[in-house]
Order: structure tokens, then sequence, then C-alpha cells
């Protein structure tokens, strides 16, 4: 089994930033626009289009206000196992880091996920701390 673990400094609150993470049926709007073209939220699961045109469906495992951290699985399409989680961990009263770790099979296709999270973090970095500077 592949696990990718990335993680990226963000200068915003872990608030702000958490604030948009935990809203797991807004990723296009309020994470990663962008990265991520729509995100339909249906219960406890998701369908999220990227913009590459990929689509995956995403069950939504837990929303941990506590520890900052949301946790999801996709299901179906390539792989044959893949979970995943994002926490907000604080630095300072202005800065926080985001960790993602993604655990995938086959392992085959890790390159290409964690292309995908690093792409991903960037749209992150980049949406949350030009809203932090507006």
């Amino acid at each position: 089994m592949a696990s990718i673990r990335r993680e990226i400094p963000i200068h915003a609150s872990a608030q702000t930033v958490w604030q948009a993470l935990r809203d797991v049926g807004a990723l296009h709007t309020k994470l990663v626009p962008g990265f991520v073209t729509n995100c339909v939220l249906e219960g406890q699961a998701r369908t999220v289009t990227f913009s590459n045109g990929l689509t995956a469906r995403e069950l939504i495992v837990d929303v941990d206000d506590a520890a900052m951290r949301v946790a999801w699985a996709a299901v179906g399409g390539r792989l044959s196992h893949h979970n995943a989680s994002a926490q907000v961990m604080p630095n300072s009263a202005t800065d926080c880091t985001v960790v993602w770790v993604a655990d995938l099979l086959p392992h085959e296709l890790a390159p290409a996920i964690a292309g995908m999270i690093e792409q991903g973090l960037a749209a992150m970095k980049r949406h949350l701390e030009s809203a932090n500077a507006a």
C-alpha cells in the first residue's frame, strides 16, 4: 500500500483554514477553487470534480473540530483502496500548516495521486492566503 504525506505552510489563522476545510461540500468555493471545479454533497458522501476532468465519489468518515481534521475515503474508480485526511496545525495566531495524508492501492497510482495532492495544497495556499490578504 502506498502512503503519501504532504504538508504546506499557510499564512492564515488555523481557524480560518479550518472553517474552509470543514465545509466538506464547498471545496470548489471555499478551499481549493480552480483545483476542484464542483462538489456536490449528498448526506455523508460527496462527488468531487477536479479541474483535470476526473470525478471522485468520497465518503466523509469524520469531521473532527477538536483536532481540526477531516477524513474521507474514495470509493469506486481505479483505486481499490483510498483513505485520506487533512489536518490543520496552528503555528501562530496568523500561520498554520496543513497536513494531507493518503493511503491507497494500487501502489502504481501513488505518483499521480501525490501530484494531485500537491496541486490541491498549492491551490489551498493560494486561495486562503489571498483571502487572508483581502
